[in-house]
Parts: structure tokens; sequence; C-alpha cells
């Protein structure tokens, strides 16, 4: 199955960045993508955190969700909505949402970010939770490619991807991981967290990444990848707007679970 990580570089304009992001899933699609992953905050990365909170839509209603499930259906792919705001019962808080849709653009999963981001070095303060309502919530699901090949697909939001415990409990073939990692954090720790969640859970994964300078100053650090269960790189687009796009192969994953049975092996 070909996969496509879309990375992005999202401003303030919600019409703009959907623009952008239709026009990436379109070209996934012509590529022969089935799978398609939308960066985190695809839709909108305003000035403020607090921004975000004018724009939450409740679950199924809304432009932003109704415009991946157009994109789905028009360019017959199964597509992961990156994040968005996603309203809750406290209007200070919105949910930073994953939202799956099939080939038929119908809703198939949701997915709420568990762990919320905090960082602060004295130069640069980060505080998720200000505007965030965290999710609880570990969640998988299935797909079947064009081949009739099943695939259990699991989702995670950028700043999970430090807790392997979460991946661990998604038993899954395929990882997902939309982030916006920060540059200073994504160029310590990015690539080595992929291929490690990738390494030890003898899974593909799919890291889809706001990478650039966006028009409230904060520099994302990209690097969007596609890893295999043997923690190989098999594909990168480093910086700016793009795809990282590879073949996932179930042949491959069989190899490297039978190979090294380490998921069998396991004690607590």
């Amino acid at each position: 199955m070909l996969v496509a990580a879309v990375q992005m570089v999202s401003g303030p304009d919600v019409a703009a960045n959907l623009a952008q992001a239709q026009h990436w899933v379109a070209q996934a699609a012509q590529a022969g993508a089935e799978l398609v992953v939308l960066p985190e905050y695809f839709c909108f990365m305003g000035h403020q955190d607090a921004d975000k909170l004018a724009l939450a839509e409740p679950h199924g209603q809304g432009p932003i969700q109704s415009a991946l499930s157009a994109w789905a259906r028009q360019y017959g792919v199964c597509l992961v909505g990156g994040t968005l705001p996603m309203a809750t019962n406290d209007p200070l808080h919105v949910a930073n949402a994953s939202c799956v849709f099939d080939r038929q653009g119908r809703a198939l999963s949701r997915y709420d970010k568990i762990h919320l981001f905090r960082y602060d070095n004295g130069r640069e303060a980060y505080d998720e939770s200000a505007v965030l309502a965290a999710g609880d919530t570990p969640t998988a699901w299935d797909m079947t490619d064009h081949s009739g090949q099943a695939w259990r697909v699991g989702m995670s939001i950028c700043y999970d991807l430090r807790f392997g415990e979460l991946y661990r409990a998604l038993a899954a073939d395929v990882l997902l991981v939309p982030a916006a990692f920060t540059h200073t954090t994504g160029q310590a720790h990015w690539e080595v967290l992929l291929r490690a969640r990738a390494i030890e859970n003898q899974a593909f994964v799919i890291a889809s990444a706001q990478g650039g300078v966006h028009n409230n100053g904060r520099r994302t650090w990209g690097h969007s990848m596609v890893v295999d269960p043997w923690g190989q790189v098999l594909a990168l687009h480093a910086e700016g707007p793009g795809l990282a796009m590879a073949h996932i192969d179930p042949a491959r994953l069989r190899a490297v679970r039978s190979q090294l049975p380490a998921l069998q092996h396991r004690r607590l």
C-alpha cells in the first residue's frame, strides 16, 4: 500500500490552509496513495493558542470536517485529518482531535490527543493545557487496502510520541503521528523517537509534520517520514510543504515479527 505523509507550514488563514491541504491530498492520490495523513494543526496555526477556540467544531459538523470528508470521497483515499479544534463542554478549552474519513467520505474514527505538551527553556515556552482538554482513550481502527490486505492503524498526536506505553496499548500494524514539533525539540528527538516507536512495536510509522517558519514566528522541525518495522526510514521530506511517500509491505511486517518475535516475548 502506498502511503503519504503531508508536510505543511500552516498559518492563520483557514481557507488558505485548506486549499494547500487539498492540493497535497490531490497530489498524493494522483500518485496512487491509499492512506494520506495531514499534519497536526493543518487547518490553522494562529498568533496565540487561544485563537483556535473560535474555530472549534462540534463532532460531525463544521466546514473543516466537511472538507476532509469531501476530499476523501473526491480522491478516493482514506484521509487522516491531522488535527483540528473540536468543541468540548468547556468554552475555554477545545480537544485537539484527529479525524479519519474512509474512501466514501464517511467518518471512520476520531482520536483526541492524550498528552499535552509543556516546555520552557527560558527562550521558548509552551503549555497546551491552557486551551486544550486532554483525551483519555487510545484509539485504533481497521482498513483494507486495494489488494485486500487488512491493516490495524493506531493513532497518536505529536507529544504522544514520548510515551511508549500508548503505542503498546494500540497493538497496531501502522502508527500515525501527525505533529507540529518545535525546531528545538524536533532537531534533538524527532527521528530517534519515531524510529524507536517503529522498532519496539514492529510497526510502520507515518509521521506528518509542520515544517518551517510560521506567521506567528514559531519554527517547526518538519522532517515528515515513513519508517518501517526495522526502524529504516523509507521516505523523508525535510523542510517546507511537500510529501513523504512510501510503499508499506505486509510481507516486511510479517518478516520482522517472525525473525525477531519480540512482541511475543513481552512479560510486563
